[in-house]
């Protein structure tokens, strides 16, 4: 990166950190069933309620408990089923007519990050109606409130719940991008691990290795305060306590519940730290090839991290440290490569490649353009990068054959749940 332009981004960066303090973050407040919502919904005089989810949810049940409560309690409800993985624009516009042509009042995403991204782009859109997604792009441009919003997820991995991020994509251009202010954190985090039991081994792997790269990057990154960092080790700490469990034995309800609540820890992290270039080559890769977003953040994860060298050992020692992989007497650069080796097993054992075959080395220009953009200046990442840097990441992610992976099959072909996040 030429000197001009890292300046600027060192000291956009710097100046951000400096207000983190006086800037309105804030934690939703956390529920631990779906049967809890309907007394919030009336305690808030709301009438009608708006579920956001996606196909594979509904058919599965998982929001039939949600609407039983919701009938009991004679608050009537609209689904709107249809969000896709990488939420786009035209799902955005389908659930806001939904949502006006049935008078709600309500919002709640219910899903993996996509439906959850969707129901705060919704509600974006109905607190600014002359204003599109497109304009609401980048930092702080929403600024009003939004209708009650309410997420319940069913993926234990974005940390969309808590975040003030959602991610769109533009149907027409499939570009991705992400509308960040703090009207769209949620203000109530549903985090009920009976809505995850169905989840399959695959993807409770990716999005929980998706959970591990938000604490990762928050951790790393530049713009860290005392309480993303702790929110980031406890994170991790549950994560590499739990994540095994979950994938082999689905229904142990402890170990969901650990996972949702090291999803949420994460999510507060990033939200105020920030991620870094794996989100940015994973968003770039999700809105041109549709590539779930845990499956690129696992696969990218330990690419970069040892990219960024020694000037992220001492903090990945400490990452160590918390996930119980290193103590307090282990060498820096000893702890730091346990961390990227745990990763990388972690990987290994949950059947997680090494390589995005969908990658197309005409596209490699335009997503690293694409990359650049989102990250820079805006991440606080360890180490900076220009567009011409993160090509050479693309290029190691190809297949020399381009044939299409295992892990890539079983995550496409299951629609159980959605699979994208922040």
């Amino acid at each position: 990166m030429n000197p001009v332009k890292k300046l600027y981004c060192r000291t956009f960066q710097t100046v951000f950190k400096i207000a983190l303090p006086f800037l309105p973050y804030r934690k939703p407040k956390v529920v631990g069933s779906v049967k809890a919502l309907p007394d919030i919904i009336l305690k808030k005089k709301c009438s009608k309620v708006l579920i956001i989810t996606d196909s594979g949810i509904r058919k599965l049940g998982l929001t039939r408990r949600l609407e039983k409560a919701l009938d009991a309690a004679g608050i009537p409800c609209i689904i709107y089923d249809k969000t896709v993985a990488n939420p786009t624009t035209v799902n955005v516009a389908e659930a806001v007519k939904l949502y006006l042509d049935n008078g709600c009042d309500c919002i709640i995403g219910f899903g993996g990050g996509s439906s959850m991204d969707c129901a705060k782009a919704v509600g974006a859109r109905i607190a600014k109606p002359k204003q599109s997604l497109a304009k609401m792009k980048g930092i702080l441009k929403v600024r009003r409130k939004l209708p009650l919003l309410m997420a319940v997820p069913t993926t234990a991995g974005t940390g969309s719940e808590t975040t003030l991020a959602a991610v769109i994509t533009d149907a027409q251009t499939r570009y991705k991008y992400a509308i960040n202010d703090f009207p769209l954190i949620p203000r109530y985090a549903v985090l009920d691990p009976k809505v995850t039991l169905s989840l399959p081994p695959f993807i409770t792997a990716t999005t929980g290795m998706d959970a591990l790269t938000h604490a990762v990057e928050a951790y790393i990154g530049n713009s860290t305060t005392y309480g993303t960092r702790k929110d980031a080790l406890l994170a991790v700490k549950l994560i590499f306590e739990n994540i095994d469990t979950a994938y082999e034995d689905g229904s142990n309800v402890e170990a969901r519940r650990n996972m949702l609540h090291a999803s949420f820890y994460a999510g507060c992290a990033f939200t105020k730290s920030y991620v870094g270039y794996v989100h940015a080559i994973a968003h770039s890769l999700g809105g041109e090839y549709n590539v779930p977003h845990g499956l690129a953040n696992a696969v990218i994860l330990p690419m970069l991290l040892e990219a960024y060298g020694e000037k992220i050992h001492k903090k990945l020692a400490r990452l160590a440290i918390a996930a119980g992989l290193a103590d307090e007497d282990t060498p820096c650069s000893e702890a730091a490569g346990q961390f990227i080796r745990a990763v990388k097993d972690m990987k290994k054992r949950f059947g997680i490649g090494d390589h995005i075959p969908e990658i197309q080395e005409t596209d490699i220009p335009k997503l690293a353009h694409y990359a650049d953009k989102e990250a820079n200046p805006l991440y606080p990442v360890p180490v900076l990068m220009d567009a011409a840097k993160l090509e050479s990441f693309y290029r190691i992610l190809m297949t020399e054959t381009g044939e299409t992976s295992e892990e890539t099959i079983v995550e496409k072909g299951d629609t159980g749940h959605d699979r994208t996040g922040n």
